[in-house]
């Protein structure tokens, strides 16, 4: 068993096992990483991690659920403190803004667990497993404030948002490196507080654009 820094030797095991694993998930997919490389990026016995969690998908969704409860509760008490009236920017912001904060400032735990976050959000896999457990309920609240923003909205175009916000967010904060290459530097993926600032009157043009005045046309793609 490798070495442990005396510094990481501080931190309980079972938290090793989870900021290992968090790394691991992050770097490759969860079918990519075993146990046993968790545990040697904790330092610890692999006994330890079957003790402690048991299968590797209990320990990857109690990697999810770790931070999932801390913003979720900071999402819940952002959006619960904005006024009735509040534009819907500001509604977009309470849900997102928590991620952000804890990726600028929440070091590489949370780094990591962003890209973890954009695995399980892109994929039908976990939606059952993980999504709805996890962030259905802050979702919602979520989306009723957004109801309450946009009452003349039909509800599925207020789902058809919500959808491409999330896309919108899991690519932003996993800092893919995407728009660094595409742009030939001019953009920086890393640069979560300008990207924030810029993603926010977009997503709410584009919630706006979608959730207008209905006419009785038949919408392009649409069956007549």
């Amino acid at each position: 068993m490798p070495s442990v820094p005396a510094a990481a030797s501080t931190v309980p095991t079972r938290e090793r096992i989870l900021d290992a694993a968090e790394q691991l998930f992050a770097e490759a997919s969860y079918d990519a990483v075993s146990l046993r490389m968790i545990t040697r990026r904790a330092g610890v016995e692999l006994a330890l991690a079957n003790y402690h969690f048991g299968p590797k998908l209990e320990l990857f969704r109690a990697v999810v659920e770790r931070r999932a409860s801390d913003l979720n509760g900071a999402r819940l008490a952002a959006l619960e403190a904005l006024p009735a009236d509040a534009p819907l920017e500001q509604v977009i912001e309470a849900f997102s803004g928590p991620f952000l904060s804890r990726s600028l400032s929440g070091g590489p735990g949370w780094k990591a667990y962003a890209r973890v976050i954009a695995q399980v959000a892109n994929s039908q896999r976990w939606t059952s497993a993980l999504m709805t457990a996890y962030f259905d309920p802050v979702a919602q609240a979520f989306l009723a404030r957004v109801r309450e923003s946009l009452p003349q909205a039909r509800e599925e175009d207020i789902y058809w948002g919500f959808h491409f916000l999330i896309g919108a967010m899991t690519i932003t904060f996993a800092e893919t490196g995407r728009i660094d290459v595409l742009s030939g530097g001019r953009c920086a993926s890393s640069d979560l507080a300008t990207i924030h600032a810029r993603m926010l009157p977009f997503l709410a043009a584009g919630f706006q654009a979608i959730c207008g005045p209905q006419d009785e046309s038949p919408r392009r793609g649409s069956r007549a």
